[in-house]
């Protein structure tokens, strides 16, 4: 599993004084970068011709988040198949879920522009990068 903390920004706080909910995806937009990257899967915008992309997501949103709150996001593929994966991730506050998205991705090739079988490579690097952290 992957964890990356985030840092709250000012302008993350809405008038009700926590983070807006906007800004809650953009976090877990960023554990899904970090992840990835970590991970050695293709996730540069026009970097090779495999990619993946989100093709279903939901949010439950468990507890609010608060400017001085010290969030975490945390990662995981949690289901594979042959093109696609779903993709388990929480924002913890205090070890606590604050919120929790599951993402479906869908493997791509930019040259046919088209769905695509998750390599092996990618799915077995996914698996021992998990399986290290």
């Amino acid at each position: 599993m992957h964890t990356l903390p985030i840092q709250i920004r000012f302008n993350d706080v809405d008038q009700m004084g926590h983070i807006n909910n906007a800004c809650i995806m953009e976090y877990f937009d960023l554990g899904k970068y970090q992840y990835f990257a970590s991970a050695g899967v293709p996730c540069i915008p026009e970097e090779g011709d495999f990619c993946v992309m989100i093709v279903h997501f939901d949010v439950d949103f468990h507890s609010q988040i608060r400017f001085h709150d010290n969030p975490v996001v945390t990662s995981q593929v949690t289901r594979w198949g042959n093109k696609s994966f779903e993709l388990t991730q929480q924002i913890l506050i205090d070890g606590k879920p604050a919120a929790t998205c599951r993402n479906i991705m869908a493997g791509y090739r930019r040259s046919t522009q088209s769905s695509a079988t998750i390599p092996d490579e990618v799915k077995q690097s996914v698996i021992d990068y998990d399986a290290t952290h």
